[in-house]
Parts: structure tokens; sequence; C-alpha cells
């Protein structure tokens, strides 16, 4: 089966059945690749394109127009150190930086330090659990990529390390419809977000 044809989404499914299918699809896009970029890339394209196709959503005003991931900056290759750069890495507060996505160009990087961290994806990430945005305008903090967007949902990725558990990144979607997600999203993007932390080494 071609990789694309993973997006196609069959008739008549409710949005219970529509994540389990998501969930299938990208489980078998994920097997036997561990490499984080690669999985992050395939994620985010099969959540976003099967959403475009999935008539809760698809097009005009309740459509998804962001979907990707922020990880923690620790995970990125270093740059080649310099006098410059070693002194700029040890003044730098604790960040997210844009990791694979779809959709409309994105901030770059989210302060995640206590005392700087602000919006909704370093909420996630700090608190370790999802935040479900029904109206981001209300939102305090709320940093606008994009200024169509109406809500917003982002779910923490954690990950386990010697019985503890820690935030590694989060992923992100926005809808330009208000209250655009609801708890059954939420679930849906929870189990996969445990679904790619588990797929990947990290």
């Amino acid at each position: 089966m071609p990789h694309a044809d993973s997006a196609m989404i069959p008739a008549g499914l409710d949005k219970a059945a529509f994540w389990e299918h998501v969930h299938e699809q990208l489980s078998y896009l994920l097997d036997g690749q561990r490499n984080w970029v690669t999985n992050l890339a395939n994620a985010s394209s099969l959540i976003y394109n099967a959403l475009q196709a999935f008539p809760d959503f698809g097009t005009g005003e309740r459509m998804v127009n962001w979907c990707g991931f922020y990880l923690n900056s620790e995970l990125f290759p270093a740059p080649q150190l310099t006098a410059t750069t070693v002194e700029a890495r040890d003044d730098q507060p604790a960040r997210l930086l844009l990791g694979p996505f779809c959709g409309k160009p994105a901030c770059q990087l989210i302060n995640v330090a206590p005392g700087l961290a602000r919006g909704v994806c370093a909420d996630a990430y700090c608190q370790r659990k999802t935040v479900l945005v029904r109206d981001v305008d209300a939102y305090p903090g709320h940093i606008a990529c994009d200024g169509e967007t109406k809500s917003e949902v982002v779910c923490p990725l954690l990950l386990t390390v010697n019985g503890e558990e820690k935030a590694i990144g989060v992923l992100d979607l926005d809808c330009l419809a208000l209250s655009g997600f609801d708890e059954q999203d939420q679930a849906g993007l929870e189990k996969i977000a445990r679904l790619v932390v588990g797929a990947c080494d990290w």
C-alpha cells in the first residue's frame, strides 16, 4: 500500500472510530523506524491530512490549520562549539524548538524555564498534562502564531526514564473554529502521543 494512503478515511466513522483508525495507520507507518525526526514528520502529516479528510473537521471554518511538534532543545544537534556559542548556550533558558509539522510557518522556539514559560505549549509541557483550549483569545499568555486560530489542544510527550516521567516535547494542534476540539479528540491524541514516544529513540 502506498504510504500516502494511510491518510485516507473510510466513510461513516464517528469520532472515536476515526481516532482509532488514525492510531492504527500511524502504528504501521512507525513500524521498523526509530528515528524521531522521521517518525514525527510522518505523524504530523498523517494526523493533519486525516483531519482534512474527516467530515467533522475538513475544510472551511472547522478546519484544523496546524499540526506538529515542539521538542526539548536538548534533543537537537548541538552547534559547532566556538567561544560565542558556548557563552550563548550557558545563558540559554530551557526551551522547546519547532519540530516536524504541517501548516503555516510557526514560532521557532518556546521558553519553558520557570518565570519565562508562557502559552499553551509551555503549560502542557511544564504541567505534563494535556491542555484543551476552546477559545485561544481567552487563554492567558497565548502565543498567536496564526491569528486565524480560534482553538487549540496540546498533548505532552512523556518519556519514562529510570522510573521517572519526563516531558520531552508536545504535540500541538490548532483549529479555525471555537471549541474545535473536545475530550474525544484529547483522548485520541493522548493515545497517539504515547505511541509516538514509544516508537522513537530519543
